[in-house]
């Protein structure tokens, strides 16, 4: 294996702290319940009067949700390839991981499929050719070993030239993220040997009704392809014809994505429009959606979520992407207000909410990940998520 030549490799602690020094804030607990992004889990801490403040709590996680609270996507990506691929071993180390740059949530959102299997590389952000504190801090805690299905490159560079040390990369290069995607796809075909029955297209023109096909490509392996809202680039053509007559999933409501671009699809494949008329519900829709092996049928009780707010930096919902791919295995969610739990969100987690009969012991169970510090997401709505991902009492249909 390439040796690395960077700082020693520091704890998973320790790549938190800078994932979330990397958003603005500095290590230590936070002063106050209303200055979210300070708050980090210490370890060891005794039984003194602050313990479950200095341990991270509630903030960090409760029973039912824990948080990733970066302030940015670089610090959000570095944070979950470690959790992910925690790195303790040779076995729980990546192959590879994917390099994007930041400012291109396109190219991002299209590279989340190169998680999927064989490649399983997760992304990690650049900002042009210089690479962040915590990317460098990542790269040297994970020592991708390099991937067989990439020409065993230990990154894979998709868009930018940022320069890794001394590890080995791979290029995917077009002119813009469009042709971009084409590029990506074509390499994650080559890779798994043959190319996917089913892509997904996505709007190039607004990133939040787009943003939940990043967790199901990482997840499936299905790719993302753009299209504008009245016309299909050449290059998306292109791509969708490699796939020979593919299921083609739109995902999004006739106001982002016309009937002029279905009607161009005619031909290239079987066209099966999903979603809803607000990135809200399109993110709900496209949640308890399911077409045979598409989709994630999150319909019922027993799921992992992601839960994003809709205006967070664009490039997230690729970063976590990972989550939805590994562990509890869910969508990714929108939410709208910092405050407030979104009226359409929580009538669908009223209708996933798990309950019981006789034994809790025996029943299903959700999680959820919430992005973001309470900037973003209050604590006081993390309880109010925490409350309705509970496990209830089949007679009462309410938490505790």
């Amino acid at each position: 294996m390439t040796v690395f030549p960077l700082r020693p490799a520091r704890s998973f602690a320790a790549l938190l702290c800078v994932a979330v020094a990397a958003g603005g804030a500095g290590c230590g607990r936070a002063t106050s319940a209303d200055n979210p992004t300070a708050v980090k889990p210490k370890v060891g801490v005794r039984g003194n009067v602050d313990a479950a403040a200095d341990l991270g709590f509630p903030t960090f996680a409760t029973k039912n949700t824990t948080r990733l609270a970066g302030s940015d996507p670089v610090a959000d990506a570095a944070a979950v390839t470690q959790i992910v691929y925690p790195s303790t071993t040779p076995a729980t180390r990546p192959q590879a991981v994917t390099f994007v740059d930041a400012g291109d949530w396109r190219t991002a959102l299209a590279a989340s499929v190169l998680n999927a299997p064989p490649l399983n590389a997760p992304i990690l952000y650049t900002r042009g050719t210089a690479i962040p504190a915590a990317t460098t801090t990542a790269l040297n805690e994970l020592q991708p070993s390099g991937s067989k299905a990439a020409a065993a490159a230990q990154v894979i560079r998709v868009g930018t030239l940022a320069k890794p040390g001394a590890l080995r990369t791979t290029d995917i290069r077009g002119k813009d993220p469009i042709a971009l995607a084409r590029g990506i796809d074509a390499f994650a075909t080559a890779a798994r040997g043959k190319p996917s029955p089913r892509v997904m297209l996505v709007t190039a023109d607004d990133p939040a009704f787009a943003a939940p096909a990043a967790a199901w490509a990482a997840t499936s392996g299905d790719p993302v392809l753009f299209t504008h809202k009245d016309s299909v680039p050449a290059a998306t053509i292109a791509a969708i014809k490699t796939h020979k007559k593919p299921k083609i999933y739109v995902l999004g409501p006739s106001t982002v994505i016309t009937p002029k671009v279905t009607k161009q699809l005619k031909g290239l494949g079987k066209v099966i429009r999903l979603g809803g008329q607000n990135p809200i519900t399109n993110a709900i829709e496209f949640a308890a959606f399911a077409d045979g092996d598409f989709g994630w049928g999150a319909a019922n009780p027993g799921h992992g979520l992601v839960v994003i707010p809709r205006g967070a930096d664009p490039a997230t919902a690729a970063a976590v992407a990972p989550l939805s791919a590994s562990g509890t295995y869910g969508p990714s969610l929108l939410l709208s207000s910092p405050t407030g739990l979104d009226a359409q969100l929580g009538a669908y987690l009223k209708d996933i909410q798990p309950a019981f009969q006789t034994n809790a012991a025996r029943g299903f169970y959700n999680h959820a990940w919430l992005v973001g510090d309470t900037k973003a997401i209050s604590t006081a709505l993390q309880g109010e998520i925490d409350r309705s991902l509970e496990t209830v009492p089949l007679d009462t249909g309410t938490a505790k």
